[in-house]
């Protein structure tokens, strides 16, 4: 008994010292005083529940099945849950966009639903209901981000800016969340069985619903904010309506958005081809196909990390010079990897597109901070976050769909990828291989449509200040780092001004 006592004193202490390192993390820069601390625990349980549904799932839909098997259960999996969420996506954003109050309730509920999905899952996993339910999750998990997206602003600490706080809050998901979270719930899978572990996710969702009630009620809308409504200035209600819907996104967000698009088209397409070609390998054991995924699991896991650090530190005067550097670093793994067609160059792959993806979420985060007008940037976020969603789903069904070979899986991917930098190197200059979908738009959401050229000015009604650096219309003209973008500083990167000279 004594011996007992003495044994777990030790480890008492060092969950005690464990905790208070945690707290002091979340608590850093005034985020307790602000309520970032709060927001940040819900992110993390947001991170954890869809770690733990992709573990609780994974036994099912991929391990306990043959190969071709899986890739038909992967396959249906993505048709009857991103389908469906193709159609939904693009009216969550502009709904909730318009929430102007019971914001922290929201972010309850959609945890309190979700560990109600969760226990009727738990109980109902091996029928049909798999996949609607699963599609329950995918909608609640991407309304918390919208909510979070307008939640965020409104509890900025004073030493953190947007961009960094976005960044930490992806830092401290992907690590407490999906990496924790995750590593548990296979513990949990690994002893009992799948259900158990979605068992754990209604606990920890139950738990995120309590939380989020404890963010401060400043997080609600302010009395002077503005939101997208169906009100009509001018024109018929279908006009007005039409207007809400379709507001276009400035060319250099929309060039940085498509630069982004590439690296979470890579993310998604190793997350699954890399599966199957793990699974293809038949002469391998169970250990040693889990041992090729954990080594890419592993690199993609290092990669996130650090461009989520790195890119927290950068100077962020020219998210389009970030965006197109990621993106441009993230093809040309794409194409060593094609030519060499090994494992190692898989995660050497893996590892540079997490990073590119990292490094490019805060490059178009900083874009629609400082491009977007206020009265816009929470659509603009959400309907960013639907595309950024779909091209992952992309990328994954091509990793389903191809066979599971790297020199014609990496080679497709590397096509692909081509095309959507060349898309993003147009739409920064005016032009467009995508009808519709390209540069031929203002720079800034509210122009008046000018000429489109990277050698000349663009709308009329974009001011000058005395420094002669561009303005956006409402005059947010600094940068995170509050530094203003000149356009003769260096040389022109998509995303970033497209009015004065290009440097040689």
């Amino acid at each position: 008994m004594a011996e007992a006592g003495t044994s777990s004193g030790p480890a008492r202490r060092a969950a005690a010292s464990v905790g208070r390192g945690a707290r002091r993390v979340f608590h850093a820069d005034g985020a307790d005083r602000s309520g970032l601390a709060p927001l940040s625990y819900v992110t993390v349980a947001n991170f954890a529940c869809d770690a733990i549904l992709a573990v609780a799932l994974a036994n099912t839909l991929f391990f306990s099945a043959a190969t071709a098997e899986s890739r038909g259960n992967v396959a249906l999996y993505l048709l009857v849950t991103v389908a469906p969420f193709a159609v939904i996506a693009p009216v969550i954003g502009p709904a909730l966009d318009r929430l102007r109050s019971g914001r922290r309730l929201t972010v309850s509920l959609t945890f309190t639903l979700r560990a109600v999905l969760a226990v009727i899952l738990a109980l109902n996993f091996d029928s049909w209901l798999l996949y609607p339910l699963a599609l329950g999750m995918l909608v609640l998990s991407k309304t918390f981000g919208v909510v979070k997206a307008s939640i965020t602003p409104h509890v900025l600490p004073p030493a953190l800016d947007l961009v960094r706080t976005n960044s930490r809050l992806t830092v401290l998901g992907h690590v407490c969340g999906s990496v924790v979270a995750g590593a548990l719930a296979a513990g949990v899978a690994w002893i009992w069985d799948s259900q158990a572990a979605l068992w754990l996710l209604a606990t920890v969702a139950l738990v995120a619903a309590y939380v989020a009630m404890t963010i401060p009620a400043h997080a609600e809308a302010s009395a002077d904010e503005e939101h997208a409504s169906l009100r009509v200035e001018r024109g018929t209600l279908r006009s007005g309506l039409k207007a809400v819907l379709t507001r276009p996104l400035g060319r250099g967000v929309l060039a940085n958005l498509w630069a982004e698009s590439l690296a979470r088209f890579m993310t998604g397409f190793l997350t699954l081809f890399l599966a199957f070609v793990a699974k293809a390998q038949e002469d391998a054991t169970a250990i040693e196909q889990a041992g090729l995924l954990a080594i890419a699991g592993a690199a993609g896991g290092i990669g996130t990390f650090v461009g989520n650090a790195v890119g927290s530190r950068l100077p962020l005067g020219r998210p389009g010079r970030i965006a197109t550097v990621s993106a441009g670093a993230a093809l040309s793994a794409a194409v060593v990897a094609a030519f060499v067609g090994t494992i190692w160059m898989a995660a050497v792959f893996a590892l540079v597109a997490a990073i590119a993806s990292a490094l490019g979420k805060v490059a178009l985060d900083s874009s629609i901070q400082t491009d977007i007008p206020d009265a816009a940037r929470s659509s603009a976020f959400g309907r960013s976050e639907t595309a950024l969603q779909l091209a992952w789903v992309f990328g994954g069904a091509l990793g389903v769909l191809l066979p599971p070979d790297f020199t014609i899986g990496f080679s497709v991917v590397a096509v692909v990828g081509a095309l959507m930098f060349t898309q993003s190197l147009l739409t920064a200059r005016g032009s467009t291989l995508v009808p519709g979908l390209g540069g031929n738009r203002p720079r800034f959401p509210g122009e008046d449509r000018g000429p489109v050229s990277s050698h000349n000015t663009t709308a009329s009604n974009t001011t000058t200040s005395p420094d002669d650096s561009p303005r956006r219309p409402d005059d947010a003209t600094t940068s995170s780092d509050d530094s203003p973008r000149r356009p003769d500083d260096g040389p022109h990167y998509p995303g970033d001004d497209e009015m004065g000279r290009m440097a040689p």
